[in-house]
């Protein structure tokens, strides 16, 4: 599957995990260095390397190392997924709007 939906589909499945989610709260408020993000998430450095991971290959995060220091890591987030991801609810509660604004109808012009 490629195209909006399979990114959908992946920015979806990288926050269905609490954790992952947590991360994007933090970055949501600036990049952080994966240590950090760790410390602040109470997660051994293994495991937030495997949500990072997930985050990357999602879309919804970007790995870069700053210049004084290659060995550290910085991550921030990727505005694209969640506007997609915006976009997406917004048509979804387009659609259940007009699909409960025609069944009131219906129903009340059965009345």
């Amino acid at each position: 599957m490629s195209g909006p939906s399979a990114a959908i589909d992946r920015t979806l499945a990288a926050l269905a995990d609490p954790h992952r989610r947590g991360v994007v709260d933090l970055l949501s408020r600036g990049p952080r260095a994966a240590g950090d993000l760790a410390r602040e998430l109470g997660l051994t450095p293994p495991a937030m390397s495997r949500h990072l991971r997930t985050l990357r290959q999602s879309g919804l995060v970007e790995e870069s190392h700053p210049t004084f220091d290659a060995r550290v890591r910085i991550y921030a987030l990727r505005p694209e997924p969640m506007a997609n991801l915006l976009r997406w609810l917004e048509d979804a509660e387009r659609l259940w709007s007009a699909q409960l604004t025609a069944f009131k109808a219906h129903i009340e012009g059965e009345g």
